[in-house]
């Protein structure tokens, strides 16, 4: 019965004081990440095909015995997500993950259900239990997979899968999305949500870019994307609960970005929105659709 429940994925915030030991397994995780990619170029290149993850997880079995620390299942789920990114992006190499420079790839964990377990308000991961602010109660939820993650500002996050009952809250009405610059969404229905994030905070984030204070800056950038998600989770989340079917304009958000409307298009975050959206509708068994916006401004000259 369980395994026919919906999936939902929990974000909580993990205590800073966790960060050195997150950061270490992190550049292993990376030592790995690099290794498959290496592995599987060369593989490619001898025997003319790809590898799979029970392949890759040959290859990495004993990860102990070299010296790493980390997790048994948490090598797996790296083979995993390496081959489940390969197919996605249709590539034949992936992107190497760097633990330092200027250019180092945020710190990303992946592991197992069978990896992680959840005792009076810490999680235990490799032997070690890591405080969380556990804003959902996980005491609730069987824990399934996840990873833990790190932002541009150095603080660290757990997200994990959990089984969750669905919630069916949805109106009857018909609505429709007009994604724009000025404002970011119109729906139908009048309901609006505002855009121009980026644009409120400009002056004081050219500000303490002209200062250098990197600090100053990756904490403005976070507000901004804090705002915009905010925005967009409210907005979202009523229209679905009062809708019972949501269409939205096929706007392609990377081809506005090139045009003379980028910033605006991009501060927008109309792509985060069609995602929020879809899921939203998809959990609230309403119908979600992309319409073509082609020639809709256009008048009859009859």
């Amino acid at each position: 019965m369980d395994n026919q429940l919906p999936t939902k994925t929990l974000k909580l915030r993990i205590r800073d004081k966790h960060s050195n030991f997150l950061l270490a397994q992190s550049k292993e995780v990376n030592l790995v990440w690099n290794y498959v990619n290496d592995l599987s170029m060369q593989i490619l290149k001898r025997e003319q095909r790809f590898c799979s993850a029970y392949d890759l997880s040959k290859y990495t079995a004993g990860a102990k015995k070299a010296g790493l620390s980390l997790h048994s299942q948490t090598v797996q789920a790296i083979g995993d997500e390496f081959v489940t990114r390969r197919k996605q992006f249709k590539k034949v190499k992936l992107k190497w993950r760097k633990s330092g420079g200027s250019k180092r790839s945020l710190g990303w964990i992946p592991f197992k259900s069978s990896a992680i377990r959840y005792k009076n308000g810490q999680v235990f991961y490799c032997g070690k239990a890591i405080g969380l602010w556990d804003s959902y109660g996980l005491s609730k939820y069987q824990l399934g997979t996840g990873s833990f993650s790190e932002d541009s500002r150095g603080r660290w996050y757990l997200n994990v899968t959990v089984k969750v009952n669905q919630k069916t809250e949805s109106g009857g009405q018909l609505t429709g999305v007009d994604l724009g610059c000025k404002e970011a969404a119109t729906a139908s229905d009048g309901s609006q949500v505002h855009g121009r994030r980026y644009r409120a905070l400009e002056q004081k984030l050219a500000l303490a870019q002209r200062a250098r204070n990197k600090y100053r800056i990756k904490n403005i950038h976070a507000k901004i994307k804090n705002q915009r998600k905010d925005d967009l989770h409210k907005f979202s989340s009523a229209l679905v609960k009062r809708s019972g079917a949501i269409f939205v304009g096929n706007v392609s958000p990377t081809g506005m970005a090139k045009t003379k409307n980028a910033k605006s298009s991009l501060d927008a975050g109309w792509g985060i929105l069609k995602s929020m959206l879809e899921y939203k509708c998809r959990w609230a068994d309403v119908v979600f659709g992309e319409v073509n916006e082609a020639y809709t401004t256009q008048t009859c000259s009859c």
